[in-house]
């Protein structure tokens, strides 16, 4: 091997660790840069998001298993999020597109502001290959609607911390049912205020209480 191809191949070990540490460390502004690093050096763009999806599906199973806590969650979640912009934009520009298992549309429901479970969520289906359409907090039940059309959604994943807010779970898919698409999507709900009895109640199709299993719930429901 030439030492001009070892010199390329340290550069890009260097480049993809980076960009793994940047994720275990909750460092945005390293994400960042190795993302750009990443395309600068012209290394293989599936290689960095393997490495992200890799790194914040360890950190998540890290969760699951009570190794790591709520922050390592957020904060890989916020580095991995900061990153994968970047390199989708250029898969875009190459006429390139990641395999994806499916669409998922997420948000927190109608009168409900808190928005760190439904990131987490978003970033792990996002880890695990779904293409994730985050509409953000207070959304309507009429909003999540016409974001399944316009997405050609196969899931919905709605957030509820609150109890007071929980009810606008039911009432989005009982709109879904008078609009003829619930038969089209799967719908699926956790939060603070959730639980399965209540999940079970409102005929949403699937319910977990944390976010690494709300990514299993998701796999499940589109069969993977």
């Amino acid at each position: 091997m030439s030492q001009k191809c070892v010199l390329v191949e340290r550069v890009s070990l260097q480049v993809l660790e980076d960009l793994r540490r940047a994720i275990r460390e909750y460092n945005s502004d390293l994400a960042i840069r190795s993302a750009k690093k990443l395309i600068e050096e012209k290394i293989d763009l599936y290689e960095g998001l393997d490495v992200m999806t890799t790194t914040i599906r360890q950190i998540g199973e890290g969760f699951g298993k009570g190794e790591l806590w709520l922050p390592d969650l957020v904060g890989a979640s916020a580095a991995m999020s900061a990153a994968l912009p970047i390199l989708e934009e250029e898969l875009k520009k190459e006429g390139k597109s990641r395999e994806s298992l499916g669409t998922v549309v997420i948000g927190t429901v109608w009168g409900d502001i808190h928005t760190i479970g439904k990131a987490m969520v978003a970033a792990l289906l996002t880890a695990a290959g779904f293409r994730v359409y985050d509409l953000g907090i207070n959304i309507r039940a009429d909003q999540f609607v016409w974001a399944i059309r316009e997405h050609k959604a196969d899931i919905l994943a709605m957030s509820a911390l609150m109890t007071t807010t929980a009810l606008e779970q039911k009432n989005t898919i009982e709109l879904l049912k008078r609009e003829g698409l619930r038969d089209r999507v799967k719908v699926m709900v956790g939060g603070g205020a959730i639980t399965q009895e209540f999940a079970d109640a409102i005929g949403a199709d699937g319910y977990d209480a944390t976010a690494p299993g709300g990514m299993d719930v998701a796999r499940r429901l589109v069969g993977k």
